[in-house]
């Protein structure tokens, strides 16, 4: 990297000194980078050669005034103290168009948040962070990134002794909803206030714009106030990315508030994976034994999440509490309305129908329930169904989908050919009615690979013996989720797809 590629601001710093520490990250005693994501740093201004020193965290990049950043978590629903344990947030990289992203190094060391873990991190879950963050930005999901991952050279103690390595994450920012809970519990409404207007200024400065406008938005935020319309804009984005996390499969596992992203990117992951079969209740994460962070329930978690972001709120909102209440309850009646709107709309796409239909919502929901039933794969099922629907469009009749099943068609051993299954093909093809590129504009909103727990697992296990090849095979299938796909678009067999991830690792 050449010093002039960096371009690192501190505005977080700027905030009342509770929400940090400066804290410098543990050098390493032999860097080397295993992956390095150039195309992220081209966009990020950093199209250098990479240092491994700097991405360790051995040497600062110039410029960099490192922190640890405060805050706090309702963790399975039970309110913990918190903070950066392992991480160091370098500064804020301003990019050649301007955009501002956070840089930090994940696994850089004990810090004065630690809790008494050691603070450093091994490389197959830092690997295992930076597959599955790029698999979600390419499928279109907002997400933290992965810039480079650098073993550290020393060994990092858990059940075993493992390889330490640094993980370089890029994010909109770092700010939680658990930052807000921090302020609440330790700092002032004066703190909360701050927060809440940095926030604004970062990443809804329209909010700040149209108070000082004459037009539609103005009256708008005149009459709610600017912390009303702060939260609205948090819902909004939430509503948006839990939608999209349903849409595709993913279960993120721990959905604390501390994993909850002022910007409505997904962040940390550790927990997580994308669902095979289809099942509403499946969870992976080994702590999770109520299922209380399952599939299903994510949206609601969602919804909890924003309630205790509205306690913090409640001050700013309106200074009669009753009132502030009334407005909090609104806003999350409000994400509920966006994310069944969202969530149904893309539905919609991915079952290739155009229009708004009152029995839509019924539509999917039956074929969720045969889903779960006949204990379908949940992503490969749409991508039949797609394949399906142009077989028959050819046809140019349902008739060959006759209630015996499918005679005459054959590659289709995804599906069932059970009654209840082509009696509801049947009304799918009648609600498509003449649109007749459905079937081909589905591709474009099902994708044939994600990075499915085998696959992945088999990476990072040949990684773990430093072969990086399945790794960066596997990457490259990702990065292009609506093709074939080839090998890894397969669906394993069901007996390989148990799965647990863990927290802490």
């Amino acid at each position: 990297m050449n010093k002039n590629d960096w371009n690192l601001e501190h505005t977080y710093t700027g905030l009342p000194d509770i929400f940090y520490r400066y804290h410098e990250p543990r050098p390493a005693n032999k860097p080397d980078i295993v992956i390095y994501n150039r195309e992220l740093a081209v966009e990020l201004g950093l199209p250098g050669d990479p240092s491994a020193r700097v991405l360790s965290g051995s040497d600062l990049p110039p410029g960099a005034r490192p922190i640890c950043q405060a805050y706090a978590g309702y963790q399975f629903g039970h309110f913990s103290i918190l903070g950066d344990g392992r991480a160091v947030l370098l500064g804020e990289q301003i990019t050649p168009n301007g955009d501002r992203y956070d840089i930090q190094l994940k696994g850089a060391g004990p810090t004065p948040f630690s809790r008494g873990g050691d603070g450093f991190a091994a490389l197959l879950p830092m690997l295992r962070e930076y597959i599955v963050s790029e698999a979600m930005f390419y499928l279109g999901v907002p997400t933290t990134r992965s810039l480079a991952v650098t073993l550290t050279g020393q060994p990092v103690l858990r059940e075993s002794v493992l390889q330490g390595a640094v993980l370089t994450r890029v994010a909109g920012s770092h700010v939680r909803v658990g930052t807000f809970n921090y302020a609440t519990a330790f700092g002032t409404e004066d703190d909360v206030r701050a927060l809440a207007d940095y926030c604004i200024g970062r990443h809804f400065p329209w909010i700040l714009e149209g108070c000082d406008r004459s037009d539609t938005r103005t009256s708008n935020a005149d009459a709610l106030g600017r912390y009303v319309l702060f939260f609205r804009e948090v819902a909004k984005r939430q509503a948006k990315l839990i939608a999209q996390w349903q849409l595709v499969g993913f279960i993120h596992g721990v959905m604390n508030t501390d994993n909850m992203s002022i910007c409505g990117e997904t962040i940390d992951y550790g927990p997580c994976a994308f669902m095979d079969v289809y099942d509403p209740d499946t969870v992976f994460s080994s702590i999770d034994a109520g299922g209380r962070y399952s599939y299903k329930n994510q949206p609601g978690i969602g919804a909890w999440n924003l309630a205790r972001f509205a306690e913090s709120l409640l001050p700013l909102l309106d200074s009669d509490k009753k009132r502030a209440i009334e407005l909090a309850q609104a806003e999350i009646e409000g994400y509920w309305g966006e994310y069944e709107k969202i969530w149904l709309d893309g539905m919609r796409r991915k079952l290739g129908i155009v229009g708004d239909d009152t029995e839509d919502g019924a539509l999917v929901e039956e074929l969720l329930g045969l889903m779960q039933e006949y204990k379908l794969d949940y992503t490969r099922t749409f991508r039949e169904l797609a394949h399906m629907g142009k077989v028959v469009r050819a046809g140019g009749s349902y008739d060959m989908l006759g209630d015996a099943g499918l005679p005459g068609i054959s590659g289709f051993t995804g599906l069932p050919n059970g009654p209840d299954f082509i009696a509801w093909m049947k009304k799918w093809f009648v609600r498509q009615g003449g649109q007749p590129d459905g079937p081909c504009e589905m591709n474009r909103h099902n994708p044939a690979v994600i990075p499915r727990n085998y696959y992945v697992e088999a990476a990072l296990t040949a990684a773990g013996r430093g072969d990086y090849g399945a790794m960066n095979e596997l990457l490259v299938a990702l990065r292009r989720p609506f093709d074939d796909g080839g090998i890894y678009a397969v669906v394993p067999m069901a007996g390989k797809c148990g799965y647990k991830t863990f927290c802490g690792t």
